[in-house]
């Protein structure tokens, strides 16, 4: 497992704010280490914490507190494609 800061997760600028750590499988991590070869993301992280802002973007903005089977089914398939699942 690759331990992940969490002080990209958030929009706004850490200010003595405590970090959370995220694990993930070293093998999804290397995996992204080659995805982000010449992307423009200075690391894994910086990857990690774009598609997680990307993903809440999208539950924020639907104004909605829980999922339809078929956005449950496209965020299984995400996770799928990461790694995840």
């Amino acid at each position: 497992m690759v331990t992940l800061p969490s002080e990209l997760l958030f929009k706004r600028p850490m200010q003595k704010e405590s970090r959370v750590t995220v694990k993930i499988p070293r093998p999804l991590y290397r995996r992204i280490q080659q995805v982000i070869v010449n992307t423009g993301f200075s690391s894994p992280t910086d990857f990690i914490v774009y598609v997680l802002r990307d993903l809440m973007g999208e539950v924020e903005a639907s104004g909605k507190e829980e999922f339809s089977p078929d956005e449950l089914r496209a965020i299984k398939q995400k996770l799928k494609n990461l790694g995840y699942l």
